[in-house]
């Protein structure tokens, strides 16, 4: 909960700073967006392939365990989908890249801002928030009604770190395995599911 306010604090300051009209003459705003893209990209590559735990979990499970992912993406898709007839202002192609952020606001959102536009990266970057924030607040209840599995289908992307802990405590110890596996199979599609729907 402290990271994604700490986030969402300097978005808010970034819109902010925007406003004030005092930022450098010709700052190229695409550029620096570009090298934040390849040091996230950096990043992630680091932590998934430092984390000896979250690979020994191939090991340590069946085949099955695939299903978890494939059925969180499957639903945040057709989720999405159902946000494009809702809301008319987007289409389906910008509501489906928007949920193939996965929860993952940080890379989703700039990779949506090079590949589309400012305004639909700010849109993921808010709605990746946001799912996140709902499954810190909201996984008791989750769990409760649907299931042990319920709480890492809402975290996606991010069952893997910052929701861990609230999934391990009301799911049980022994859903962690699946959630990093989960959250480490969602996270590397990100990139590449995010730039397939935009740009063919």
């Amino acid at each position: 909960m402290k990271s994604s306010l700490i986030i969402f604090g300097f978005f808010v300051a970034g819109v902010f700073a925007g406003l004030s009209g005092k930022l450098p003459a010709g700052f190229d705003f695409d550029k620096l967006g570009s090298y934040a893209l390849y040091l996230l990209m950096l990043l992630a590559g680091i932590s998934i392939g430092s984390d000896k735990n979250s690979w020994s979990v191939l090991a340590s499970h069946n085949y099955k365990i695939i299903w978890v992912p494939v059925t969180i993406v499957t639903g945040t898709m057709m989720g999405s989908a159902l946000a494009a007839l809702l809301l008319p202002s987007l289409t389906l192609r910008e509501t489906l890249a928007v949920g193939a952020g996965f929860g993952y606001y940080s890379l989703s959102s700039v990779f949506i801002t090079q590949l589309h536009s400012h305004s639909l990266g700010v849109v993921a970057l808010l709605s990746n928030i946001f799912r996140e924030v709902a499954t810190l607040l909201l996984t008791p209840i989750l769990v409760r009604y649907f299931g042990n599995l319920a709480g890492i289908a809402s975290g996606g992307a991010t069952a893997m770190d910052t929701t861990l802990p609230v999934i391990t405590r009301y799911s049980g110890k022994s859903y962690a395995v699946i959630a990093v596996f989960s959250g480490i199979v969602l996270t590397i599609l990100v990139p590449f599911l995010v730039t397939f729907i935009l740009t063919v």
